[in-house]
């Protein structure tokens, strides 16, 4: 099945502000349509969207309104204000044939892979991103950010994408503006598989997200792909705020390969994984977890898709800061030195 690149945001189009996880807080959504607006962007807020709202609205309702945004001309882009963890009970409100005959550019992650990969099933290209917490933290939108969000709103492609300079995983303190802390960025770096040749690049379109995310869907097993169409594909993963110990993505990724899943792969991209968050129930070494994460994965590939070229720590997912990582879109991954872009073919 052919692939659809929505078209970018057009003039005199307004890009919706969708709540498919949850509504919006009044001061966040502020900043955000303020950032948006000095890129000149037009935002309309949806109704479940609304910071009115003290819950989230129904998820035929949350549906209802990503519907409808897509339907009206006037809207060229929806962006997800942020993500939660209940979306996958929208999916079954959506009406898939109507999304396709009005593809728009969708944007966010993080709970929001879940709408994400519904539009991946009907090839629909999506951009990663959301208002809260990409847009907001910080004195000022990140130039890395912006640089590639401009590209995921008014260009064809993301095209290349290059490591940021630095980054971070604290949590922005809203009520008193202090500055995180940033460190350093080594760049990515990649594993060849055993039977992959180490100087061919790999190519291939990108499915995947947020590893809590794909966890769901193959729990559920109802919004998978035809496993076929996911031969010569890219994996894309990044562990979120969760933090899951790494066996935990190892003990998945070897479910993907028991299944006849992962063999399918020809490469696999794994954003930057955060450590640091205020709900964890456990405390995760920021300087082991990369490396444990990195061989977790690459023991269940070398197992079961040894073909494969892995790239790891790409500025995709919960660290900042991020471009937005183009579910559908075809991804090439150049392993002798982790070059990574993103084109619609």
């Amino acid at each position: 099945m052919a692939f659809t690149t929505p078209p970018p945001l057009g003039d005199g189009q307004a890009l919706a502000i969708a709540a498919p996880s949850r509504p919006a807080d009044e001061a966040t959504l502020r900043i955000g349509r303020e950032r948006l607006a000095a890129l000149g962007v037009e935002t309309r807020v949806l109704p479940t969207a609304h910071p009115d709202r003290q819950e989230p609205a129904s998820p035929a309702a949350r549906a209802a309104d990503v519907e409808e945004a897509f339907r009206d001309p006037e809207v060229g882009a929806v962006m997800a204000y942020t993500g939660g963890d209940d979306q996958i009970r929208i999916l079954r409100h959506l009406d898939g044939d109507a999304l396709v005959a009005n593809p728009t550019r969708f944007l966010g992650y993080s709970d929001n892979d879940n709408l994400r990969l519904f539009l991946w099933n009907r090839g629909v290209v999506s951009y990663g991103l959301g208002v809260h917490p990409d847009l907001v933290c910080d004195a000022d939108l990140h130039p890395y950010t912006e640089r590639y969000l401009r590209r995921a709103l008014f260009e064809e492609s993301l095209g290349a994408v290059s490591p940021a300079d630095r980054w971070t995983d604290e949590w922005f303190d809203f009520e008193t503006g202090d500055p995180r802390a940033w460190r350093e960025n080594s760049g990515p770096t990649t594993w060849v598989g055993p039977d992959a040749d180490p100087d061919e690049p790999v190519r291939g379109r990108v499915w995947g997200g947020s590893f809590g995310i794909v966890k769901w869907h193959l729990q559920a097993d109802r919004y998978l792909p035809d496993p076929e169409r996911l031969d010569g594909a890219v994996l894309a993963l990044e562990t979120s705020e969760d933090v899951p110990p790494p066996r935990e993505v190892g003990y998945t990724l070897r479910a993907m390969g028991e299944r006849g899943l992962l063999e399918r792969f020809d490469g696999v991209l794994v954003g930057r994984p955060r450590t640091n968050a205020p709900t964890l129930e456990w405390d995760p070494d920021p300087d082991e977890y990369p490396a444990e994460l990195e061989r977790a994965i690459a023991r269940e590939l070398e197992r079961y898709a040894p073909n494969v070229v892995a790239g790891f720590g790409y500025d995709f997912g919960h660290t900042d800061p991020s471009f937005p990582l183009p579910l559908g879109a075809v991804a090439t991954l150049d392993p002798t030195d982790g070059a990574l872009r993103f084109d619609p073919d």
